[in-house]
């Protein structure tokens, strides 16, 4: 068990490399700091792996388990963000490993084909209301937005989670997964052009039922109209 350590109290202030430093030397305290910075980094990558929240939640908690037992081990040439998306990664890989038994797992590396670039990127940005209909609204997208990324190719899904919705760099992308960097552009970009499609496809079937007509309120229209034709 590491010993604890004692370090100045407004941890919140340090630098990533002074914290990994507390923490490789036993303190907790600069662990929690590290986690609420950066637990939804890493449940965000978890979660493009592994496409579910629950498990996602638990490949973080050991993720943060072995980056406690292991940050003695990490040196400052890579951002400590890099270091633990990849804990992240490696721990959310071998959990699908496991779960998935004798299936291949596709690699992060692998690349895709098959796939044509789109038009230009679609700006996809919410509504700024805050009324609840609008907050019940963007909740209903958010909802299909994330079902249709958890529809990509695994090799598209992390990069695009890191780079268009963590709004990470492509150079901390290509470092976090050990890709290179026109890999990066060239997935983030394909994976950009399937989720048009896809969310193109769900427009398609919900322009066709917009403004529904049939039942109540088509009866209740008629009802009217012959009620008053038969009062005169």
């Amino acid at each position: 068990m590491k010993p604890a350590a004692v370090f100045a109290p407004d941890l919140q202030q340090d630098s990533d490399a002074a914290l990994a430093r507390a923490v490789a030397a036993g303190d907790r305290r600069a662990l929690a700091v590290l986690m609420k910075r950066y637990n939804q980094l890493l449940f965000r990558t978890a979660r493009s792996v592994l496409k579910n929240d629950a498990d996602a939640e638990d490949a973080v908690q050991d993720a943060w388990l072995h980056a406690w037992r292991a940050m003695g081990n990490f040196r400052a040439e890579a951002k400590l963000s890099t270091w633990l998306v990849r804990i992240a990664v490696n721990e959310s890989l071998g959990r699908l490993r496991v779960a998935r038994r004798s299936a291949d797992v596709i690699p992060l590396d692998t690349t895709g084909g098959g796939l044509e670039p789109s038009a230009p990127e679609a700006n996809m940005q919410q509504p700024e209301s805050e009324r609840p209909e609008s907050v019940a609204e963007r909740g209903e997208l958010r909802r299909i937005l994330e079902e249709r990324i958890d529809g990509l190719p695994e090799a598209f899904r992390s990069v695009f989670v890191l780079r268009a919705v963590q709004d990470m760099s492509v150079d901390e992308v290509a470092a976090c997964l050990g890709l290179p960097e026109a890999t990066v552009r060239t997935r983030h970009f394909r994976a950009r052009a399937m989720l048009r499609d896809a969310l193109a496809r769900e427009i398609d079937v919900a322009v066709a039922d917009a403004f529904s007509f049939a039942g109540e309120r088509c009866d209740r229209i008629s009802a009217r109209v012959l009620a008053r034709l038969d009062g005169g």
